[in-house]
């Protein structure tokens, strides 16, 4: 049994997973998806306006300690890369594979601000615009459930000893389904001439879980055998 943790990405809760979690106790594994500290409804403006990403990293340790886990894999999906990483970097060994969904995979002194494109800097400047703390979720189209998403958390430089880097499996998932705004296009090519890294392609937009739960499933409950696999689109049922 492998107990998987799951982190969010920005303006999101653990309903991110609503749809993969079922899929992966189903084949007989414990998940546990969270919600970030400052993306909770109940969270009051000053909890949300001090959120960092070391905050962030806590919640993940802190779900370790409470249950006890090891051998877990971690998965973080867009933002939550660094706070995966930052938590892997921290866990003491506890950390047996690392996931990044889509997601930054930092290296010591990265931020999201500092690890993005420009397209999404003009989405955290525009979505903070009215509080000066926190970003608003951008567009009007999105699941409503979303949450102003703290602004520190973006602007805080992650420190990693090296410690993540020792985690035994290590895995990147390219979506390629929104490349024209997509700020990991570069990161997959980089990754990809890593062999400390194993590459992922889906052919859904950022929001895989919601897409297509049952690839993102699929290759969190993959055994590890072979290197870079793309997923067919023509196999995969993506939702719209």
């Amino acid at each position: 049994m492998t107990v998987f943790v799951l982190v969010p990405g920005a303006w999101k809760g653990a309903w991110a997973y609503e749809h993969v979690v079922p899929l992966l106790e189903r084949a007989g594994h414990t998940a546990h998806a969270l919600t970030l500290t400052g993306l909770r409804p109940d969270d009051a403006p000053a909890v949300v306006a001090t959120a960092g990403l070391d905050t962030h990293a806590s919640d993940v340790l802190r779900l370790l300690d409470r249950t006890r886990a090891t051998g877990v894999t971690l998965v973080g999906h867009s933002y939550a890369g660094l706070v995966v990483a930052a938590a892997a970097d921290r866990a003491a060994g506890r950390v047996a594979r690392l996931v990044h969904l889509d997601a930054y995979v930092p290296e010591d002194g990265d931020s999201c601000w500092s690890s993005t494109n420009a397209h999404f800097r003009e989405v955290f400047a525009a979505g903070a615009a009215d509080t000066g703390y926190s970003v608003a979720p951008p567009g009007h189209r999105g699941d409503p459930r979303r949450r102003p998403h703290p602004l520190a958390s973006f602007l805080q430089t992650v420190r990693l000893t090296g410690a993540h880097a020792r985690v035994p499996r290590r895995e990147f998932v390219y979506c390629a389904g929104w490349e024209d705004r997509t700020p990991f296009t570069a990161l997959r090519t980089r990754l990809l001439a890593d062999p400390g890294w194993r590459v992922h392609t889906l052919p859904t937009g950022h929001d895989a879980m919601r897409e297509a739960p049952e690839a993102v499933a699929a290759l969190l409950l993959d055994a590890g055998e072979g290197d870079t696999p793309t997923l067919r689109s023509d196999r995969i049922p993506v939702r719209r």
